[in-house]
């Protein structure tokens, strides 16, 4: 069995972030990058990291966070970027400057052979969410860490709580049908808005010290481009975008109109800015 393979339960993650939604969010890549600056923010702030660390960043996609390791860490210490969608991975390979202290690994953290007790930090921006068995995918991982290593990771709150999500689908919603519901357990972005959830999936991997801090965040999803710029966006990528995905063109361009109005009064100059919900994560391999 090839050792990067993903896990046969993981495999719909891997078509998926293969497919057209992770050529998407690559085309998409510096838009992300600006509109998830302010998460990232506080998470590098968290984490604390210093000159000659070895970070494993997971789900590290384009390779934005692996890139700031990278810099923080410096020649004397080694980020190794991890994430199951080759195309994403490419292009985190093409913005790494020459010489850097970066590895790259097309992987499924749940059965990559990590190294033993190799790492100082667990690091991920929104990339632990999708594991089908993440108690079994956190157990891996901690084998790569360091006793006494640190883990520091961010990922969304309920989705009732991140009107950035919430205000868009809920316009597309006027005209096409709801999203099938997602279980309380099933990967996706929310999976793991349960903080007893959360603390109960790291306990049972082993991790220790574990504690959560709900951080609430601005994030303009115009990405400074205005009105109309947040309304593609919203159509593009997201919940509202998965809505509307295969509905004929005018319940699409009605759909369009009802966002427009339910993001107008968040317009201020060329920023629409809404609010987004996170818990910032911590704990620590014993």
């Amino acid at each position: 069995m090839d050792k990067n393979a993903a896990h046969e339960r993981n495999a719909d993650q891997a078509a998926y972030w293969n497919g057209p939604a992770g050529r998407l969010w690559t085309d998409r890549q510096a838009l992300q990058d600006r509109l998830l600056a302010p998460v990232s923010a506080v998470l590098f702030e968290r984490a604390a990291i210093v000159g000659g660390e070895h970070v494993l960043d997971i789900g590290c996609g384009c390779g934005d966070t692996t890139l700031a390791i990278a810099k923080l860490v410096g020649s004397k210490g080694r980020a190794l970027g991890l994430d199951l969608s080759a195309v994403m991975l490419a292009r985190a390979r093409e913005r790494a400057p020459p010489g850097a202290s970066i590895d790259f690994v097309e992987a499924d953290a749940t059965t990559y052979p990590f190294e033993p007790a190799g790492s100082d930090l667990l690091f991920s921006r929104f990339g632990v969410m999708f594991f089908a068995e993440p108690k079994h995918s956190f157990a891996n991982m901690r084998k790569g860490l360091k006793r006494g290593g640190r883990v520091a990771f961010v990922c969304w709150r309920e989705p009732r709580q991140n009107p950035w999500v919430l205000v868009p689908l809920q316009a597309a919603t006027r005209h096409v049908p709801r999203l099938p519901e997602m279980g309380p357990d099933d990967p996706g972005p929310f999976a793991f808005a349960s903080q007893e959830r959360v603390r109960r999936i790291l306990a049972e991997a082993g991790f220790a010290k574990i504690e959560l801090a709900a951080v609430d965040l601005a994030l303009d999803i115009a990405v400074g481009g205005g009105l109309e710029a947040a309304v593609h966006s919203a159509v593009e990528i997201g919940p509202a975008s998965r809505a509307l995905q295969g509905q004929p063109a005018e319940l699409v361009a009605a759909a369009r109109e009802s966002i427009r109005e339910a993001l107008a009064p968040f317009q201020k100059g060329k920023s629409v800015a809404l609010g987004g919900a996170v818990w910032l994560v911590t704990a620590r391999n014993p």
